[in-house]
This record gives structure tokens, C-alpha cells and sequence, in this order.
């Protein structure tokens, strides 16, 4: 315990006989005293800086209830402004409810003195004293347990009436208009009691009894529907709200309803894996008996509230799953076949985005790139706007046969050329089931995320390659600008990148440069519509030709020369340079000359 914290100090000057202790502070407790009741009544204040409960306090007697630091100050007639962490200018949430001059308060005295001593063995099996139970005023009308729902202004319009051990039997006695959802909050007090402090939410009235004989300050609501209803204005001066509801999967989704709309200061209680359907908390109470505190506790402990982010424990493990991952033989295979490129890149990871000018082979060379990773049982999505997928398995089909598209559309081979037809088409037969081709022109972030589940599914592959070809042809249905669209579907990608281990191809068209030519010396901004590609791109390539790309010549070397012009990793410069394979549909790639 902090001596010189301003909550230790709060206390210790408004308490007599004060007992430190490590993590509490025990004092006489002055309302045991102004009431009449034990003068050797004691008061516990918890201490504990980083627990959820630091300043609570209560009595042993059960003389008040118990709460935070400004709740002791009105029990106690002092100043507010002398309580560490009050302002001023706080809005308490109002409630605009017109209190009827009757009430419920004499009759819900005559049943609580009705309480017959074997219902009281019952809640005794639960570890709930009479103490407790005269505390929350529970009753019974000689059929019904009568739990009486006391308001904000402390009367009691309105009661719900439970048979004993069948709780779907039930009926709500008093004034309708406070069995509205509304006012369905059990010992709803011990809001105001817990600002700036913690407080536990229950679904079941008995399972806040069993809190409340722990010492704990807890409301509840009788269903799961009244909880999804509540307002969460309610709990806007709550730091921490503790959700205690049976073990379901009802309750469950009621619980993800509620959190959504209070935010992230609630903190579920999780059941163990094995316990029965709707297992409560009471019934833990009745079976863990003298050891219900510990278990309670455990389960404050293992609490987590509904947060954006992984607790740091499982981000390290996320951490070293990826590690171990990119350490394995999978990553390192994702590889293009280009040796220079794969050199200069490290593989191919990431966004990879590559610019060309027409007609200088950016779909052969990627269709080549492609398909000679999904021989290697590397799973590829091929997304293609440019070609139809009959013209990349004609293209791939003829680079591995080595046979111009003429040859094999005639079907004239010798002995050597069938022996290559037949092995290239067996092998193209089986790079198809690594090898996806989607001409969908409504495709969304959303279907590519579907087709990369299925292929990592159908092929049990960690990692997936992503061809687009190209950026500028991808939908933008719901963007009225292109730059807008290309901008958004980049964001997609790397998002999509990151969750899903996913490397990315992408085909990008280029602008003409001043002199309306593709001959500039290549730089981020020779993209077209380059918006967020100097952003979002890994690795930037510009695919220069060395020839004249509109020459019908067919026996003119046709040479490019690939250049990286941006990368987050590696050094910018000339890759490497590419000369067509005609007419086979493919690159061979050269150093750089």
C-alpha cells in the first residue's frame, strides 16, 4: 500500500483506527456506528493499485452498501471536493421517470421477515448468509421468492416473483409500468455507489447474491433480452463492468451484443471448457462451496474485454507463428523462376506492382512468372482482364513444349515434338489445380478473399500468389473516379496481404512522359494514376523496352530491361534484362549489360 497516494490519503484522514495492511487498509467502519448497530464493526478498504477494485470499499456488517471513494463521501457528509478523481462537470446520466406516490416498500418488508429457514438452507448451500439476504430484502409470499427491484429514489414499485428451483416459472407483482425493460435492474443503486470504479453485471438475480456475499458490488437483469436492451448511458461513469451471464451460446451472442454498444470497459466472464449448458455462477457457488472466492477470482483474472487489439501474449505467439512460417521452405519457395529477379527481391513477397509501356510483354511475363511457381505447387490466383484464360494455357502450353501456337493448333508433330507436346501437356494438366484463372469482371475484396481461402483450403498451402493484370481493368463499381478505385483496392490488398500471407503480381499500365513517349528514365511517378502505389508497393518495377514495341519484325531481338525503381527492402536499380523467347510465349532473362 501507497501511503502517499491520494486515494490511501483519502481514507486514512476520514477513518478511525486504521490497520494498514499490504493491499487493504481495516478501520472502524463510522456507519456501524451512526446506525446503532456493533460498535466493533470494521470497514475494508481494498488497495491494491493495479487491481480493478482499488478504493472499494465495504462493511463487514453489511451496514451499507459498499462502493468508491464518492460514494464514502456522501454516506459520510464530506465535501466531493475532497475525493481524488471527482469533476465537477460530470453529466450523471438523467432518467426522466415520474416516481408514483404508493409503493411496494411495507409489503416487500413483510416477505423478507417470510423467508422460511429451509429456503434459507437452500441460498446457505450457495455460501449466502442471511445477512446478504436482508441486505437485497429477498423474500417469499409462501409460493414465490419475491426479489424486489428497488429504483434510483429507494422505493421498490415492482417485484419479480420466482417459484423455488424453477426459474422459467415467474411473474412480475406491482406497477406495470415498472416491469417495463427499463427499470428490470436488480440492486440498481450500486451504479451511482461505483463511479469511477468497477462494478459486475449479472444475468440472474442469484448470481448476484453470490457476488454480494463476496463482497462485490453487482447489478443484474432477469433474461438476456432485457441485457441486449440496456442502455449504456447507464454505465457511462463505470471503468470496468464485469459481465457475469450463464453458459451458453444464447449468452454468449447477448454478451457481443451489449459489449458492442457499451465498448471496451466490459469484460465477460469465460467458462471453463466441459460445464453443463447454463451452467450460472450460483450453482458454481453451491458446488465449489468454501472455494467459490478463489474461482470467482480466477475468473476476474482470465476476464478480457471485448479489445481491437490481441493481448500481447498472443500477438508474441502470432509473432513467432510467422517466424517459424517464413523460416520454412514455403516461404522461401515463392520464388518466379528469373534467378536475377528472385535475387534482387528475395522471392517474390509482398505488393509487387509492375509498370510497362504496350505491347512490351507485361502479361507473357507474368503468365511465365505464374505459372512456373504454380508447377512448383505454389498455389496462384490469376486474375486476368487482358487475355481469356484460353490464350494464357495456349501461351503456357507453348513455352513448355517449346511449339509455336501454329504448330499445335495444327497438330502435325514429329516424334520429338509429340514426346514434348504430350510432357508439357500432362504437366500443364497438373499445374491446374495450383493454378486459378478468374475473368470475373464484378470480382470485390470480398469473392478474392473467398477464392484465397479456397485454394489455400484445396491445395493446404499457407501462402497464395496473387496475379492481377492489371490494376487499371479491376471493377471500381463503387467509385466514381478511377484514381479513387485503384486507390481503395490497393488499401484491399494490403490488408489482404497481411491477413492472409498473400504475395501480390500486379500489372500496372504507365503514363506517357512530356514528350508523350514510354522513354523516360523510370521513377514512382511513371505509373499511371500512380495515386497510393508509391504507398502501398513492396516493390516498384518499371518492364522497359529495348525495341521498337510496335516492329512486326519477328526476327528483331526483342530485349527489355527491367528495372527496379522502389522498394521498402532493397536497393533500386537494373535487374536485370529479358529477351523474348519467340515464338514460344516466353522471357529469357540475361544480366544486365
Amino acid at each position: 500500500m501507497n501511503s502517499d497516494d491520494a486515494v490511501v490519503q483519502f481514507f486514512l484522514q476520514n477513518l478511525s483506527g486504521c490497520k494498514p495492511q499490504k493491499k487493504h487498509l481495516s478501520a472502524d467502519c463510522p456507519f456501524c456506528q451512526e446506525k446503532g448497530l456493533d460498535p466493533t464493526g470494521r470497514l475494508l478498504v481494498y488497495l491494491k493499485e493495479d487491481g480493478f477494485f482499488y478504493g472499494y470499499f465495504r462493511c463487514l456488517n453489511h451496514c451499507v452498501p459498499g462502493g468508491f471513494p464518492l460514494w464514502f463521501a456522501k454516506l459520510a457528509g464530506l465535501d466531493p471536493f475532497t475525493v481524488p478523481g471527482f469533476d465537477p462537470d460530470r453529466e450523471l446520466p438523467f432518467l426522466s421517470t415520474d416516481y408514483p406516490s404508493s409503493n411496494l416498500n411495507k409489503e416487500i418488508s413483510v416477505h423478507a421477515d417470510s423467508l422460511t429457514t429451509a429456503l434459507q438452507t437452500q441460498f446457505k448451500q450457495a455460501g449466502i448468509s442471511k445477512d446478504v439476504l436482508a441486505e437485497l430484502h429477498i423474500g417469499f409470499n409462501g409460493r414465490y421468492l419475491v426479489y424486489p427491484y428497488f429504483q434510483e429514489d429507494g422505493n421498490c414499485y415492482a417485484a419479480r416473483c420466482v417459484f423455488p428451483d424453477r426459474n422459467e416459472d415467474f411473474f412480475w407483482h406491482g406497477n406495470e409500468t415498472f416491469f417495463a425493460e427499463e427499470h428490470r435492474l436488480f440492486n440498481v443503486q450500486d451504479i451511482s455507489h461505483c463511479e469511477n470504479g468497477t462494478l459486475f453485471l449479472c444475468v440472474g438475480e442469484n448470481s448476484l447474491l453470490v457476488l454480494k456475499q463476496l463482497g462485490f458490488p453487482a447489478v443484474a437483469v432477469p433474461d438476456l433480452r432485457t441485457l441486449e436492451t440496456l442502455d449504456p448511458t447507464r454505465f457511462s461513469f463505470i471503468k470496468t463492468l464485469f459481465l457475469v451471464t450463464s453458459n451458453s451460446t444464447e449468452s454468449d451472442v447477448s454478451v457481443r451484443i451489449l459489449a458492442s454498444r457499451i465498448g471496451y470497459k466490459v469484460r465477460p466472464f469465460r467458462w471453463a471448457a466441459g460445464l453443463p449448458k447454463d451452467y450460472t455462477l450460483f450453482q458454481l457457488a453451491q458446488d465449489k462451496g468454501k472455494d467459490i472466492r478463489a474461482a470467482v477470482f480466477a475468473m476476474i483474472a482470465a476476464a478480457r474485454a471485448f479489445s481491437p487489439f490481441a493481448t500481447p501474449k498472443r500477438e508474441y505467439e502470432h509473432f513467432n507463428e510467422q517466424l517459424s512460417m517464413e523460416s520454412g521452405s514455403s516461404y522461401g519457395a515463392l520464388k518466379s523462376g528469373f534467378p536475377l529477379l528472385d535475387e534482387a527481391l528475395d522471392g517474390i513477397h509482398g505488393i509487387n506492382i509492375i509498370g510497362g509501356a504496350p505491347k512490351t510483354g507485361k502479361s507473357t511475363f507474368l503468365i511465365q512468372a505464374a505459372t512456373e511457381m504454380a508447377l512448383r505447387r505454389i498455389p496462384v490466383l490469376y486474375y486476368d482482364f487482358e487475355n481469356g484464360r484460353q490464350k494464357i494455357y495456349n501461351r503456357t502450353l507453348c513455352r513448355l513444349a517449346r511449339l509455336s501456337i501454329d504448330s499445335i493448333r495444327a497438330g502435325n508433330y514429329t516424334d520429338d515434338e509429340q514426346l514434348r507436346y504430350e510432357d508439357a501437356a500432362g504437366r500443364l494438366k497438373k499445374m491446374l489445380h495450383y493454378f486459378r484463372v478468374i475473368n470475373d469482371r464484378q470480382v470485390t475484396p470480398e469473392i478474392m478473399r473467398r477464392h484465397i481461402d479456397f485454394i489455400r483450403h484445396e491445395t493446404n498451402s499457407d501462402f497464395t500468389v496473387v496475379v492481377i493484370d492489371s490494376l487499371h481493368k479491376l471493377p471500381f463499381k463503387d467509385f466514381s473516379e478511377r484514381r479513387t478505385g485503384i486507390d481503395a483496392w490497393l488499401r484491399q490488398m494490403e490488408s489482404i496481404r497481411d491477413e492472409l500471407q498473400v504475395s501480390f503480381l500486379v500489372v500496372s499500365e504507365l503514363s506517357r512522359g512530356d514528350g508523350k513517349s514510354y522513354k523516360e528514365t523510370p521513377h514512382l511517378g511513371v505509373f499511371k494514376g500512380s495515386g497510393d502505389i508509391e504507398y502501398s508497393a513492396d516493390n516498384a518495377m518499371v518492364l522497359y523496352p529495348s525495341w521498337d514495341a510496335l516492329s512486326t519484325d519477328p526476327e528483331k531481338e526483342r530485349k527489355n530491361k527491367l528495372w527496379l525503381v522502389a522498394s521498402r527492402e532493397h536497393s533500386p536499380g537494373l535487374v536485370a534484362e529479358y529477351v523474348v523467347d519467340f515464338p514460344y510465349w516466353g522471357f529469357v532473362e540475361h544480366p544486365p549489360s
